[in-house]
């Protein structure tokens, strides 16, 4: 199968392509693209392999859903689109990058600057109905992610996974933490930021303080 992806992925990610699930899945999100509104836009759904090259990759962030609300989701977790009002987990993540790295709060929650620069923006599942959250889970996107995580974990050395919140933290099974830095909290919801489990994680200077001692560059976040 065809997938307009990133050329630098494909040699990583053809074989998922050419799987039984992956034909269902694309079939299911055709039908549902057809039939409904769904979020990103087509040509977005990869856009966190399209910014991020496998080459260039030294971060990877690991989001569940897309953003079901109108024009939120641009395929990148976390991520809304230029002009769009910050949603609450990303309100928190920059205001503890203020804290953390006294950096000021930005105007546009657009995260393609960090994809840029080789952040892996992934969500588990990359489409969603709109207003529906959820509505493209167990459909097959969470078998290809999950193989995306075990790649780079095997093809790649010294990445640092950041991963914020229960769901996310239980991908670390997927990843050989001998080879690369793992760094886990809470998650930046409010119910869990307001809880004590995400601000002062440091996250983004621990993620800087390990990709210099590579000899990496770090992330301008």
């Amino acid at each position: 199968m065809n997938v307009k992806v990133h050329e630098s992925w494909k040699p990583y990610l053809e074989k998922e392509f050419d799987q039984p699930y992956f034909t269902a899945l694309t079939d299911f999100v055709k039908t549902e693209y057809e039939q409904h509104t769904c979020y990103p836009t087509g040509k977005e759904i990869f856009a966190a392999f399209d910014h991020c090259s496998f080459q260039d990759l030294k971060v990877v962030i690991i989001g569940q859903d897309p953003y079901h609300g109108s024009n939120q989701a641009n395929g990148l977790c976390f991520s809304v689109h230029d002009g769009i009002s910050h949603p609450p987990s990303l309100i928190n993540i920059f205001k503890e990058i203020e804290t953390d790295l006294g950096k000021p709060y930005p105007q546009s929650g657009n995260l393609e600057r960090w994809a840029d620069q080789g952040v892996l923006l992934l969500n588990a599942t990359l489409t969603v109905r709109a207003h529906e959250a959820g509505s493209h889970q167990n459909k097959g996107w969470e078998t290809f992610t999950d193989a995306v995580i075990k790649t780079i974990s095997q093809e790649k050395q010294d990445v640092v996974f950041l991963l914020w919140g229960g769901f996310a933290k239980k991908k670390v099974k997927l990843i050989d933490s001998k080879k690369h830095h793992v760094l886990t909290s809470g998650h930046p919801s409010p119910l869990s930021a307001n809880r004590g489990y995400w601000f002062g994680n440091k996250h983004f200077s621990l993620c800087n303080e390990f990709l210099s001692s590579k000899g990496l560059d770090i992330i301008a976040w």
